[in-house]
């Protein structure tokens, strides 16, 4: 799993894209005025200022995240360095900034930027589902799992998935704790039936606490939500149709391990019969 998917599932609030009407909101933020606005520029108030500031600012972010989505991370990083120049106290300009360098294995340039966003928006769900995920991830397990369950918690949060999934993913991974992660994963279900990665992982503790159906349905569901199963979904689900005791059905995934992922390891371990 990509450390994308820690980060963006609408980590800004909405799904972003680089539209005409984001580049004209840049453009009518950063330069290329008219006389007229030049005039009234010239007596506008100080707060007048700081709204064109932090309209600027929204904007850059939001261009660093929808260059983040794309994997152009140099021009993210521009974007966000650019928001957080517009105005330093608009805390999802830090928080861009703190994605790209940890998506760049550069925790310790992500670090003051993550912290920065987190003191200057502790109540921002998004901030800290982003925010938590990092420290869970750098060894603050227990401080991280707080922001993330504040996040996911929190009754403004419109996109509470990626934090109910994250939390999760803190306590399975970090805290080793399956039980709380499973209760998690459920949530995250919940509030968003076509969220893959939770369905998949509670495939996975279901499987390896030999509740075989339940694993089943999960990984059923899984597979009508992707449009291509990756070897690990095929293999699951294989082994999890092995302890059902439904040879057929486990030859048909072998046959698509075959068809789909030849060299993989999982159509290895298939033709060696050493299952799950």
């Amino acid at each position: 799993m990509t450390k994308l998917l820690q980060y963006f599932i609408c980590v800004m609030g909405t799904c972003l894209a680089l539209t005409a009407c984001v580049r004209e909101e840049v453009k009518t933020t950063t330069g290329n005025v008219s006389d007229s606005d030049s005039d009234q520029r010239r007596g506008s108030s100080a707060s007048s200022e700081a709204s064109r500031a932090r309209n600027s600012a929204e904007a850059h972010a939001e261009l660093a995240m929808a260059y983040f989505q794309r994997a152009r991370l140099g021009v993210a990083l521009d974007e966000a360095n650019i928001a957080i120049q517009s105005d330093p106290t608009y805390a999802r300009g830090f928080l861009a900034k703190g994605i790209v360098y940890d998506v760049q294995d550069l925790p310790n340039q992500a670090r003051p930027a993550f912290d920065e966003a987190g003191r200057l928006a502790p109540n921002d769900p998004e901030v800290g589902s982003a925010y938590g995920w990092f420290l869970c991830a750098h060894g603050q397990v227990q401080t991280g799992f707080a922001w993330l369950e504040k996040s996911a918690r929190n009754p403004y949060n419109t996109k509470p998935a990626l934090a109910w999934r994250n939390a999760g993913a803190c306590m399975q991974d970090f805290l080793k704790d399956e039980a709380g992660s499973e209760e998690r994963f459920l949530r995250a279900v919940q509030a968003d039936p076509m969220f893959v990665d939770p369905q998949l992982r509670l495939a996975g503790l279901a499987y390896r606490t030999q509740r075989y159906v339940r694993a089943k349905q999960f990984i059923d569901r899984v597979q009508q939500l992707m449009k291509t199963p990756g070897p690990d979904v095929l293999w699951l689900a294989a082994s999890i149709e092995k302890k059902l005791g439904n040879e057929d059905t486990v030859q048909v995934y072998g046959n698509r391990l075959k068809k789909d992922f030849p060299a993989s390891n999982e159509y290895q371990y298939f033709l060696q019969g050493k299952f799950q």
